[in-house]
C-alpha cells in the first residue's frame, strides 16, 4: 500500500512505497491509478551519471501530469507551480527521491519539472500523463534567482537545452507562461 501526502502546492503529492525484501531481492510498487486517482498514458526511464542536471521542463500544450520515482539511485527532485492563477504560481517544491527511501512525486500537468543527480548512477523513472509534445516543450533556467531553487551544487552537467533556457519572467514577456 501506498503512503500519499500532500504538500503545501496544491494537488502536488509525495507517494511513499514499501520495499518487500526477501533472499532474492525485493519487490516495489513503484504506483497505483486506484490510490494516486491519475491515469498515465506512458511511461520513460532516464540514466544519469552523479551530477547530472535535467530541466526545468514544461509543456505549453498538453501540459503533463507527471509520477517520477528512483530504480537506481538518488536525486534531488524539484517542480515549479507554473499554474494560472495559482496561490503558488513560481514556488518551487523539492523532496530528495531515492531507492532507498522509495519515494515518488506526482506532479499535477501545469508545472516544470527538474532534477539533479546525487549518487554515482541514478535511473529515473517517469509515468506521464500526456505524451510529449515536440513543439510545445519549454525550459525555465535551473538557477532563475527568482524560484530560489537550492541546488546541490553550482557546476552541474547539463544539456546545451538546459544551458540556455530562460528565466521565468522572461518567459512571461514572451507570452509562453501566462500567470
Amino acid at each position: 500500500m501506498l503512503k500519499i501526502t500532500k504538500t503545501y502546492i496544491k494537488d502536488l503529492l509525495i507517494i511513499d512505497g514499501k520495499q518487500h525484501h526477501d533472499n532474492r531481492g525485493y519487490l516495489r510498487e513503484l504506483t497505483s491509478e486506484k490510490e494516486i486517482g491519475y491515469k498515465f498514458k506512458f511511461t520513460i526511464v532516464s540514466k544519469s551519471k552523479k551530477n547530472v542536471l535535467r530541466g526545468l521542463h514544461f509543456q505549453t500544450n498538453k501540459p503533463q501530469g507527471k509520477y517520477v520515482t528512483i530504480l537506481k539511485g538518488k536525486i534531488l527532485d524539484v517542480a515549479v507551480d507554473l499554474r494560472k492563477k495559482s496561490k503558488t504560481f513560481g514556488k518551487s517544491f523539492s523532496v530528495i527521491l531515492g531507492e532507498k527511501n522509495c519515494r515518488g512525486i506526482y506532479i499535477p500537468p501545469g508545472f516544470a519539472h527538474g532534477f539533479q543527480t546525487m549518487a554515482k548512477e541514478n535511473i529515473v523513472c517517469y509515468s506521464n500523463t500526456e505524451y510529449r509534445s515536440v513543439g510545445n516543450e519549454h525550459t525555465i533556467k535551473y538557477n532563475d534567482p527568482q524560484l530560489k531553487i537550492k541546488w546541490l551544487n553550482n557546476l552541474p552537467i547539463m544539456s546545451k537545452k538546459d544551458k540556455n533556457a530562460k528565466t521565468l519572467n522572461e518567459l512571461i514577456q514572451n507570452k509562453i507562461i501566462k500567470p
